[in-house]
């Protein structure tokens, strides 16, 4: 498995420069590149700025294994009452072409999110309807749609999460799956097991049920994660691509301790 971490793990301000070499000098062998609103990518970046920021980061010995962004919070693709924003269309479309680029092999993606306004049945059906017309693009990119459940009150269980792929029906279209974020109402280990081969990225985070909110996700190794369970689950169905460790927001007073502990705790994981 390959050893990787976000962009979102360091501190704001940071050049890509500067974060590609306290991740290798932490011993990391890839990182997560994310497109945001400002800063080094974005939706207007250009094909010549990616192409050197994937040269930097190989030049600094790392991979860019997959891509992501939080900008779908704000425009997913399907919107109330069941529509499908043009916005967030371009947000995948945009993820892909950085993804392809800086030689990532899933970009990472929410359809949607069930709100009161977009009910759970609409929010599955038109998030299938519009995957399955993104596909194609995705397969032009040579590029996996990463679809990952965030706390979003949707695709709740593995089974359903299982059967929304496979009526999407793409091979571009996987999980993107997220340890700590099932933790909450099921057991990650499990998940592995039913996604199988549908699963094309990882997030490694930790998490504690008793707290059972956001500040429940904390360092790695420090909440409830059977990690030998989840690493048995990950081998038994060959997954051999990137762990990502997804660890935010960064501390405070020396953030680059976050980097290295985290490290630390990611060799222990992947000797189990």
């Amino acid at each position: 498995m390959i050893k990787s971490i976000s962009f979102w793990s360091f501190p704001a301000g940071l050049k890509l420069k500067q974060i590609f070499q306290l991740a290798k000098d932490a011993g990391f062998e890839a990182i997560e590149l994310t497109l945001e609103a400002q800063g080094e990518i974005t939706l207007k970046t250009s094909a010549a700025d990616l192409k050197a920021i994937r040269q930097a980061a190989e030049g600094a010995g790392l991979c860019v294994p997959t891509f992501a962004t939080g900008l779908y919070w704000a425009e997913p693709i399907i919107v109330d009452g069941g529509k499908t924003n043009p916005k967030g269309v371009e947000i995948l479309k945009k993820s892909l072409e950085c993804a392809k680029a800086l030689g990532a092999g899933t970009a990472l993606t929410i359809p949607a999110s069930v709100t009161s306004t977009l009910p759970y049945d609409v929010a599955y059906e038109k998030s299938i309807a519009a995957l399955k017309k993104l596909a194609p693009v995705a397969e032009k990119a040579k590029v996996k749609i990463g679809v990952e459940y965030v706390w979003n009150n949707f695709l709740l269980s593995p089974l359903e999460f299982a059967r929304f792929l496979d009526e999407v029906g793409s091979e571009w279209v996987s999980a993107y799956f997220d340890v700590g974020n099932v933790l909450r109402t099921g057991f990650p280990e499990q998940w592995i097991r039913i996604l199988g081969s549908r699963i094309s990225a990882v997030h490694f985070k930790d998490f504690r049920r008793e707290i059972g909110t956001i500040p429940g996700f904390v360092d790695l190794l420090e909440g409830d994660v059977d990690w030998a369970a989840v690493m048995k689950a990950l081998k038994s169905i060959k997954y051999e691509g990137a762990v990502t460790a997804e660890m935010m927001p960064p501390y405070p007073f020396f953030p680059q301790r976050l980097i290295e502990a985290t490290s630390k705790s990611m060799d222990a994981i992947l000797t189990l």
